[in-house]
């Protein structure tokens, strides 16, 4: 295999909550003022990331890792999950709130769709003023509490709210509910998994004056009733990798970085970086690559001596 650090094609999603800023601060190419997604690294079903840069250009994320399974995703992933690309990378851009959903465990999200569940996290890029979130319940609830609150649309009044600036992280374990308030950006790490149960849209119509699906069934028993903490807090040392969030689906780590670092992997996992802000190089036997804002970069396992230098807020991200 030809080693060098990846880059795809920018997968974009219009949505009913979508806008512009996937543009105007990430650089993304879109075509329409209700981009709500870029999917950054994807071998979700129908939608697989293809390879924009190198020698690979134009093949496919899941035929490299066909052919070179070991070398991409490194031992220890694929020990544990074969030629699956466990992860799905996403920017989103919520012009006006998301829905309230919820996503199933890996339970009941293989039994139901053949899928793995969707534990994530979120990274805020950028919130306008008063911009919050939506995680979970205030108090601990019930499933007769929540459908009588979602009869009579008060479920508003069962939901955290939190006000968000650039910087906060939240890591959403299966069965919060939860969702993306307008005015934010956000950088999104989660399981590969398209499966969401959307339980609330207040009411919103689209373009043609139809509403969107609810789950509100297949959500009661995928809820998580009880409270939850969902925001992290983290160090911000410059030129190291402050762990935001360890879990046995991904390594979330912060960098903030001022200088030049120097670094050094074993061959157990892939790493992905994605570039929250400013710009970076990355050299690797005497190749340089440029990365900015919005730019999302796969590392594969092989890969694991290079440097990266520039001033830049970086997530790092692997599986442990």
């Amino acid at each position: 295999m030809k080693i060098y650090p990846l880059q795809f094609q920018p997968i974009l999603k219009e949505r009913i909550w979508g806008g512009t800023k996937l543009k105007t601060l990430l650089n993304k190419p879109i075509t329409s003022d209700i981009t709500g997604e870029s999917w950054e690294i994807s071998t979700v079903e129908n939608e697989v990331s293809f390879i924009s840069n190198g020698f690979y250009k134009g093949k496919s994320l899941l035929e490299l890792i066909n052919e070179f399974p070991e070398e991409v995703l490194g031992k220890k992933v694929f020990q544990r999950f074969g030629k699956q690309f466990p992860l799905l990378f996403k920017y989103l851009d919520a012009r006006e709130d998301l829905s309230i959903q919820v996503h199933p465990n890996d339970e009941l999200a293989a039994s139901r769709h053949n899928s793995f569940g969707k534990t994530e996290m979120w990274y805020v890029m950028q919130a306008d003023p008063n911009s919050n979130l939506i995680v979970g319940f205030k108090e601990k609830s019930s499933s007769e509490e929540y459908l009588k609150n979602l009869e009579s649309k008060t479920i508003l009044s069962l939901l955290d709210t939190k006000a968000v600036q650039k910087g906060d992280v939240f890591f959403l374990e299966t069965g919060t509910v939860h969702a993306i308030g307008a005015g934010t950006v956000i950088a999104e790490i989660q399981q590969t998994s398209d499966i969401t149960y959307r339980i609330y849209d207040f009411d919103r119509v689209d373009s043609n004056g139809n509403t969107r699906e609810l789950h509100v069934d297949l959500a009661l028993d995928a809820i998580n009733y009880d409270v939850v903490t969902a925001e992290k807090k983290y160090s911000k040392l410059n030129n190291t990798s402050n762990e935001v969030v360890h879990c046995s689906y991904f390594t979330t780590n912060f960098i903030p970085l001022t200088d030049k670092v120097t670094v050094s992997k074993n061959n157990n996992s892939f790493t992905v970086y994605m570039c929250v802000e400013g710009e970076f190089s990355l050299d690797y036997q005497g190749e340089n690559y440029q990365y900015k804002v919005g730019d999302t970069v796969l590392i594969p396992a092989l890969l694991n001596e290079y440097e990266i230098a520039g001033t830049a807020s970086i997530l790092e991200i692997y599986i442990s």
